[in-house]
């Protein structure tokens, strides 16, 4: 049997070594969209925090750009997040800022958002550290206070939902993809009833209006009762003295139908439910082959995004520059 030369055996070693480094890379890769994947970080007493920040390219000297914040759910992080909702993407064609605050695996084990821990604390000491981001990003990024909405799936639609209600004046408008509203647990064994939609919202405390709400949730949804997403609607509904309008059914080509009913005060928005039929627990419309993500729902990304726009045109905020 011959022997294998040196630079046969260097050559094996080194495609070796580059299938080694590969989960590395990819690891490292950001996310499809023309512009900049930015990193920052939070001090906290429990240590630093992470965030990342989508900036579309071209952004010129003293121009403000929107900001969604995204949440992601358990089980996820920052990036693939991102990959999952393609919502860079759309922010490279529409210009807006995403930033996606990263949940620590010391502080949850499965990169879930501690929202349900408000007894012990955890959830407001989370959301206090997610709001010095947003801060953050406003400062060195130029990022326009004054249009700025929050978004989120799972875990990070209940974190979403809890910002919202607890700064209020900070948000012109909040995105609940398939998630559990505000005030219906206090700790780890309250969340399950709640999570199972066996636990009814009690009005949370807040300095302020609420913010318009649009709640998108699977109606084949295992791991979240459908159930809550009605709940939520109807929390905003009852705080806003809204009324609730008539169902509407719609389906855009071959993609899962929905159901859209709009809760309104005065012709003024207060809260939007969509109820995708056939979808379980996925961001609806997202990347094919992606966790947590079912590509034939119709386009959530779109919806949230379409949403804060109308939102923000209708409070009138910034103008875009400086």
């Amino acid at each position: 049997m011959k022997t294998p030369s040196w630079a046969a055996l260097l050559n094996r070693q080194a495609a070796l070594l580059r299938r080694a480094a590969r989960p590395l890379r990819e690891r490292h890769r950001a996310p499809a969209g023309a512009g900049s994947w930015l990193a920052g970080a939070v001090t906290t007493e429990a240590g630093p925090r992470r965030w990342w920040l989508f900036r579309p390219e071209g952004v010129r000297f003293g121009e403000r750009l929107p900001l969604l914040v995204m949440l992601h759910g358990c089980h996820q992080d920052a990036k693939s997040f991102a990959a999952s909702t393609r919502m860079n993407l759309l922010a490279a064609r529409e210009r807006f800022l995403v930033l996606y605050p990263e949940q620590s695996r010391l502080a949850n084990a499965q990169g879930c958002w501690n929202w349900f821990d408000t007894r012990a604390g955890r959830a407001w000491a989370e959301a206090g550290w997610i709001m010095r981001a947003i801060d953050q990003v406003v400062m060195l990024y130029a990022a326009d206070r004054e249009r700025t909405a929050v978004a989120g799936l799972s875990a990070g639609a209940s974190m979403a939902a809890l910002l919202a209600t607890r700064y209020p004046r900070r948000f012109k408008a909040l995105a609940m993809h398939s998630g559990v509203p505000p005030g219906v647990a206090h700790s780890a064994a309250s969340a399950v009833g709640a999570m199972q939609g066996r636990r009814e919202p009690a009005l949370p405390t807040a300095d302020g209006a609420w913010p318009p709400l649009i709640v998108i949730h699977g109606e084949a949804d295992a791991v979240v009762s459908a159930r809550n997403a009605g709940a939520a609607a109807r929390l905003w509904s009852g705080a806003a003295g809204a009324s609730e309008g008539a169902p509407q059914q719609q389906q855009r080509g071959k993609r899962y139908p929905m159901t859209v009913t709009h809760f309104q005060r005065a012709s003024e928005p207060v809260a939007t439910l969509v109820q995708v039929q056939q979808l379980g627990h996925a961001w609806s419309g997202g990347a094919a082959r992606q966790r947590f993500s079912d590509a034939q729902g119709p386009d959530a990304s779109r919806l949230v995004w379409r949403f804060a726009q109308q939102q923000f045109r209708r409070a009138g905020g910034g103008t875009g520059e400086v």
